[in-house]
Order: C-alpha cells, then sequence, then structure tokens
C-alpha cells in the first residue's frame, strides 16, 4: 500500500502532534458503554443484596486498570516492544495453551478461554493477537524485499497461533488473527497473494465450522434464523428487535425491553443491540461515527511517517482495534455470522478493556515517535 498517494500533514497546515481526540473519543466510548452496562443489568440485580450498580462499577475499575495499561503503552518506545516481540508472542502462545490445564484453566460458555489464578481471570487470546500483530510486522519487515517468502511467513505466523485456539475452541479469535495478519501483510505487499490464498482459507474456514456442532448451528442461525427462533436462531432475533424497537431516537436509557430475559449477553457481545434499543438509530450512528473520526485521525498520522516500520507499526495496532469493532457490529447487525468477539471500548470485559487501553497507548507513542521524527527530535 502507497502512503505517497496522502499529501503530507505540513501541506495541508496540521499539528504533527498526537492529538486529544486520540484518546477522548475511546474514553467517550467507554463511558457510554459504562452507562450502558449498567443499565442492561440492574434488572438482574434488582431484589439482590448487591448495589444496582455492581456491574458498572466493575467495569469502572477496569478502565482505571486500563489507564496504567494506556500509560504504558504509551511512555514505553514502541522499539521496545519489537525488540522483544518473539519472546512476548512465544510467551503468549504459552498462556493460551495454559488455559487448558486443569486448576488453571476456566470452562465459561463451554470453551476454555481464560486463566484463573487466585480468583482472578483473564483471556490470553487478548494478549495473543497483540504480540501476534508485532511480530509479525518486524518479521515482514525482515523480508520486505521478498513476497513470497513474507507470504510463507505470514502463514507460519497465523498456524502456529492459531493451533492453540482450535483446541479451547475459540474460532472469533482465529478469524482475528487471520484479518489482522492480511491486514499487515497488504500494507506491504498488496493484495495479490492474500488473494490467491482465499480460496484456500475458504475451504479451512469451512473444515473447521463443519467440525464442530455448535459453529454449524451458528452458520444456519445466520442464513435463517426464524428457521429455530427458539433455539439458534434466538439471539440473533432478539438483537434485530432491540434494532427496531429502539427506532430513531431510542426507547431511553434504561427502559429497553430486551433486557429483561430476552437479549442474551445485552452488556458483552450484544451492547451494540442493546444500546441500539435504548438510544435509537441516533446512539448506534454517534458509535460509528466516533470510531470513524477516531480512525481519521490515525490516518493522518500514518501517512504522514517518514520511517516505513513506524507506519507499518502505526497500521498493525489500529487493525487490532478496528477489526474487533467491525467483527462485532458484523455479527449484531447480521452481516456476518457470530463470533463472541466484544465491541471495543463499550463491551463488558477486564482483558478486553485493559487491553484495548494498552493498544491506544502504543498508538499514541507511535504517533509520538512519527511526530518527533518530522520535528527532527528523534
Amino acid at each position: 500500500m502507497s502512503r505517497s498517494l496522502e499529501p503530507p500533514l505540513g501541506s495541508r497546515g496540521y499539528d504533527t502532534r498526537p492529538d486529544v481526540l486520540l484518546w477522548l473519543i475511546p474514553f467517550l466510548l467507554n463511558g457510554l458503554g459504562m452507562l450502558v452496562i449498567t443499565s442492561t443489568t440492574t434488572p438482574k440485580i434488582f431484589g439482590s443484596s448487591g448495589s444496582l450498580f455492581w456491574v458498572g462499577l466493575k467495569q469502572l475499575q477496569w478502565m482505571l486498570i486500563g489507564w496504567v495499561g494506556f500509560i504504558v503503552g504509551w511512555r514505553i518506545p514502541f522499539r521496545v516492544w519489537m525488540r522483544t516481540s518473539g519472546i512476548l508472542w512465544v510467551v503468549s502462545i504459552f498462556l493460551v495453551f495454559c488455559t487448558l490445564l486443569p486448576g488453571i484453566g476456566a470452562t465459561i460458555g463451554g470453551a476454555r478461554r481464560w486463566i484463573r489464578i487466585a480468583g482472578l481471570s483473564f483471556q490470553p487470546g487478548e494478549v495473543l493477537y497483540l504480540f501476534f500483530s508485532i511480530h509479525l510486522t518486524k518479521m515482514l519487515h525482515k523480508h520486505d524485499k521478498d513476497e513470497i517468502k513474507s507470504f510463507i511467513v505470514l502463514l507460519s505466523l497465523i498456524f502456529l497461533s492459531a493451533a492453540p485456539l482450535l483446541l479451547q475452541p475459540d474460532l472469533g479469535t482465529i478469524i482475528l488473527i487471520f484479518t489482522i495478519g492480511m491486514g499487515i501483510f497488504v500494507e506491504r505487499h498488496g493484495w495479490r497473494l492474500p488473494l490467491v490464498s482465499a480460496v484456500g482459507g475458504v475451504v479451512i474456514l469451512v473444515l473447521l465450522i463443519v467440525a464442530e456442532p455448535y459453529r454449524m448451528r451458528r452458520v444456519v442461525a445466520f442464513l435463517d434464523p426464524w428457521k429455530d427462533p427458539l433455539d439458534t436462531g434466538f439471539q440473533a432475533i432478539q438483537g434485530l428487535i432491540a434494532f427496531s424497537n429502539g427506532g430513531l431516537w431510542g426507547t431511553g436509557l434504561g427502559h429497553g425491553f430486551q433486557k429483561l430475559q430476552y437479549l442474551p449477553a445485552a452488556y458483552t457481545d450484544f451492547i451494540f443491540a442493546a444500546l441500539g434499543e435504548e438510544m435509537g438509530l441516533v446512539g448506534t450512528m454517534g458509535v460509528l461515527a466516533l470510531f470513524f473520526i477516531w480512525t481519521m485521525r490515525v490516518k493522518r498520522y500514518y501517512f504522514e511517517m517518514d520511517d516505513d516500520i513506524v507506519a507499518s507499526m502505526l497500521w498493525a495496532m489500529v487493525l487490532t482495534i478496528i477489526t474487533p469493532f467491525f467483527i462485532n457490529v458484523g455479527g449484531v447487525t447480521k452481516m456476518m455470522p457470530l463470533t463472541g468477539m466484544p465491541l471495543p471500548f463499550l463491551s463488558y470485559g477486564g482483558t478486553s478493556l485493559v487491553m484495548m487501553w494498552f493498544r491506544l497507548g502504543m498508538v499514541m507513542g507511535i504517533c509520538s515517535a512519527g511526530a518527533s521524527q518530522k520535528r527532527g527530535l528523534a
């Protein structure tokens, strides 16, 4: 992908320093997510001895921890992460394997995707696809002149990263790793080889779906959720009903109906549908607009980078943030099968939120490094 097609920032009068919107927009999304999480979980807690705002307050705690990760990702030079990317990638694969060990791995929803130690649990798949992205970016630059060798490296890293995820199983993260990997490769070498390999990828994906009945049920529910509206198609249909109930302006925060035992995972995977019901089309379009504005702001810095490795790292980090967004929204709106992918900065979940803030910190650090180079300070 050529970055020379875009005019430099200076020629358009832009300031090359990272602007406040790079962190303010995720902060607004995070705050909005906590409102919807609190709204959708209050009926479940009502009548119990716990606080009505317990789940929302728990997400607030994760956000505060995420800010620490944000500072770490920002202040540690990204080249440190690149130098250690191989070790970090191997460690993250090992952690994914640890989810299969008795006494360490935890099963939730029929999948062993969590590690639980001393009462705390986290999902190592979130760590894996981050360091996979960093290590792949470094390796592709090592073989920048050889497209075939770069593609072999890409497929090798995807296979080694996906292998432990197949055992959990976690098809959603496998799709995420594959998509991010192809996106990183396209930035360096274009679409030719990825398009040629797409046929093989589709065959493998079909085999993975057929091999597991629950995956096949998700595909059937995607194609025709009304064929089995009380079982396989229930979640997809309830999500669509939530959007329909919301209309233009929504039912009002706290006044949604689908969260009352109808919409599964209303505060996690389907939070976009819950938001659509209570805040309407205006709310959902507002979320889409915020993600779009954030992406356009980062795009400016990408096209301004003088150093290709800096630009590629920025591209990779942005992919780790916006690709889960597209997968989640695509599944909830029935544009693609459901994968159980959380919505970045909005869905409830500690590991996802902390790692998102950490990636955002890395984006800020890379933009700062690129801006400093442009001003002759680095």
